[in-house]
């Protein structure tokens, strides 16, 4: 089955697109589409890929769903679109930022920036029904963004996975640990950072210098 999507993810991902689990979720993202507001839009669905190559990914962050209100969604977790208002989770992200490495807080929230450095932004479902969270899961993304992870920590080596809350560290389980870094927290929403799990946790600094010790080039954060 052809998906459009960046070269090198295609090829790592082609077996997962010929299995019968994708190609049922194929069809159910298409009726969604058809008969409801969705987000992201269409050719955004795999733009994590296509803004952040196989090779060139040198650090993966785990989100859960895609923003589920107007024009937020643009198919990188935590991202947003060129001038729409940051929310709660980035905000947070943003402070920490600040705080971590000293680096002004942005006018733009669209994390482009980062993936075309090498982070990949992976949200564990890729698309969403407008305004109803969580109303995309369990339908197949989840079965093949796990195997985007799998497939990154057997064929890649020193990767740093940022997995924020609950939901992200249970990924730990596909990620070879001799290989790579894991480096864990509370996740960056409100309820979490408000009760002291996410803010100090200065993952931007030392993903940084695992990279420097790597011989990789650093994230502009």
């Amino acid at each position: 089955m052809k998906v459009d999507i960046e070269p090198s993810w295609e090829t790592k991902l082609q077996q997962e697109f010929e299995q019968a689990y994708f190609q049922k979720l194929v069809q159910f993202v298409k009726q969604e589409y058809t008969q409801h507001t969705c987000y992201p839009k269409g050719k955004d669905i795999f733009s994590a890929f296509d803004y952040c190559p196989f090779y060139e990914t040198k650090v993966v962050i785990i989100g859960q769903d895609p923003y589920h209100g107007p024009g937020q969604a643009n198919g990188l977790c935590f991202s947003v679109k060129d001038g729409i208002p940051h929310p709660p989770s980035l905000v947070n992200i943003f402070k920490e930022i600040k705080t971590d490495v000293e680096k002004p807080y942005p006018n733009s929230g669209n994390l482009e920036r980062w993936a075309e450095q090498g982070v990949l932004l992976l949200n564990a479902t890729l698309t969403v029904r407008a305004h109803q969270a969580g109303s995309h899961q369990k339908k197949g993304w989840e079965k093949f963004t796990d195997a985007v992870i799998s497939t990154i920590s057997r064929e890649q080596e020193g990767v740093v996975f940022l997995l924020w809350g609950g939901f992200a560290k249970k990924k730990a389980s596909l990620i070879e640990k001799g290989k790579h870094h894991i480096l864990t927290s509370g996740h960056p929403s409100p309820l979490s950072a408000n009760r002291g799990l996410w803010f100090g946790n200065q993952h931007f600094s030392k993903t940084n210098t695992l990279l420097s010790q790597m011989g990789k080039p650093l994230i502009s954060w």
